[in-house]
């Protein structure tokens, strides 16, 4: 596909206006969290805003992938933009919790279309595969540009025109994003019709909202030995069985099983689900960390520096990566990821804001960062063109299955070692026995630390803090898994690309309007 230099940056403003408009969304929200609670109430179901999104996003994207492979990158990408600005009119109209969590679902759904696909339109439109991996390293940073950003825009709004227009403000650069995209990006047409896989799509989204539920929930809500996470986990696995099987069979399957057999996806895969882990699990505990622990106002001295060196590792690695081998950057990011994770677990409960701050940059920079893009172009120059689609999709997929995981874990790993503390602490440290199970959840400690008695709250920060430090073992562990995809991932450099042969059906372009 070729075109002049003009409606190629119009293209690329489209999809940067779409991926800056579903990145920003959650953390908008977040800052806004505490306006909506007080406006339309349900704080006993506000975790629901969150995770409706992240389901409906997750389960979606796989499906939204492999239609874009059908039926056309631009048609999928208009739908997808479509449905998460449907769905952010009618948030901004929400009237209860309830009717928010199902219009933030509307999102989640429009979200799964936007982020596979805009990788896969910059890989399609760009013949030149060095533009096309510095553009995605460059689209990946606005994910940590979102995180950055997101929260002053989301409190700033919130409070000055009110929480809903932390919804309101996609619907302009949604429409410029579709009008944009609409007039600028021409695709020609096949006259194949592919047959949609209805089955393996149910069984998809059953599957994969059962076993993200059971992260989501376990630990938390319910006992991991109880008969609603056991129920997800067996549904999980019980549809997930079902799946491969009519993916094995389907003539066009949702997910095509044999990508699997490729080495290159298969340590990508890896290597995002343990990246998406260690990312995921700081988000959640860093904030904890300085606020209750260090004794900080806010989050904002650990978060910023981490999205921030996030976005630099994200644009350097876009630029760099043709002169090293994809396995050298997973080995990198993961050596990295270990490096930081024990850093972590032994950082002291007193730790100066500098060294904070450097933890943050190797975390961001070397960690998280590189992975962010590279993933990317590796799948798509290791697979037949015409999968790059349901191809960019998977790492998005994995990556968020991985950030479930981790947080889940770190949760449960953090909750059961502070418990076990205050437990072993609380007679020598005069604490109220009655009061113990109120006392351990973290969460009190941040709300009403400042009413304890001085010794009471430092010997309460000490052990959130030794727990919160265990807990970043996981990322030790994830890192050591993670660098096992290594060795899994082919030899694949970027500047020798694996050509697949394509037949001249699968060489014409999806059929788009």
């Amino acid at each position: 596909m070729t075109m002049n230099n003009k409606r190629a940056g119009f293209i690329i403003l489209a999809m940067a206006l779409g991926l800056l408009m579903s990145a920003l969304d959650n953390t908008i929200t977040s800052a806004a969290i505490s306006h909506i609670i007080s406006d339309i109430n349900g704080f006993d179901k506000i975790s629901w805003v969150f995770t409706a999104y992240m389901l409906a996003s997750t389960s979606t994207m796989l499906v939204f992938g492999k239609l874009s492979d059908m039926f056309g990158r631009k048609l999928f990408y208009l739908i997808g933009i479509s449905i998460f600005l449907i769905g952010s009119a009618l948030c901004g109209t929400a009237q209860d919790m309830t009717q928010l969590i199902v219009y933030r679902a509307i999102q989640g759904i429009g979200s799964g279309a936007i982020f596979p696909i805009s990788f896969t339109i910059i890989f399609t439109i760009f013949g030149d595969p060095k533009q096309a991996a510095k553009l995605s390293g460059v689209f990946a940073a606005i994910f940590g540009l979102s995180s950055v950003a997101g929260p002053q825009i989301g409190t700033f709004l919130a409070e000055s025109w009110g929480w809903r227009w932390c919804f309101y403000v996609n619907l302009p650069l949604g429409l410029l994003s579709f009008v944009v995209l609409l007039f600028s990006l021409q695709e020609s047409r096949s006259d194949r019709r592919p047959k949609i896989d209805y089955l393996g799509t149910l069984f998809l989204i059953i599957s994969t909202v059962s076993l993200m539920l059971a992260l989501e929930w376990g630990g938390k809500d319910y006992a991991w030995g109880s008969w609603q996470i056991i129920g997800m986990l067996v549904i999980a696995v019980v549809v997930g069985t079902l799946f491969i099987a009519v993916e094995r069979r389907a003539q066009e399957p949702v997910l095509p099983l044999p990508l699997f057999k490729n080495r290159m996806v298969l340590g990508m895969v890896l290597a995002c689900l343990c990246q998406g882990a260690i990312m995921f699990s700081a988000i959640a505990y860093l904030p904890i960390f300085s606020t209750a622990v260090l004794g900080q106002p806010n989050s904002n001295g650990l978060l910023t520096p981490m999205m921030f060196s996030l976005m630099v590792g994200a644009v350097s690695f876009g630029f760099i990566q043709r002169f090293f081998s994809f396995r050298a950057v997973i080995a990198f990011s993961m050596l990295a990821g270990i490096v930081v994770g024990y850093l972590l677990s032994i950082v002291s409960h007193d730790a100066a804001n500098w060294y904070m701050m450097l933890l943050m940059v190797i975390l961001g920079v070397g960690a998280i960062g590189p992975l962010m893009g590279v993933a990317q172009n590796a799948v798509a120059l290791s697979v037949d063109r015409k999968y790059i689609g349901v191809s960019s999709s998977i790492v998005g997929f994995w990556r968020s299955i991985g950030g479930v995981l981790g947080a889940s874990i770190m949760a449960t790993v953090v909750n059961s070692n502070y418990k076990n503390l205050i437990q072993s602490g609380a007679e020598a440290h005069h604490m109220p026995l009655d009061q113990l199970s109120t006392l351990a959840n973290p969460d009190q400690l941040i709300r009403t630390g400042a009413q304890l008695p001085k010794e009471t709250l430092d010997f309460m920060r000490e052990s959130l803090g030794t727990a919160i430090n265990h807990g970043f073992i996981l990322c030790i562990v994830f890192g050591v898994i993670g660098l096992s995809a290594a060795f899994v991932a082919g030899p694949l450099r970027f500047a020798v690309p694996v050509q697949a042969e394509q037949s001249k059906e699968e060489n014409a372009a999806p059929h788009t309007a």
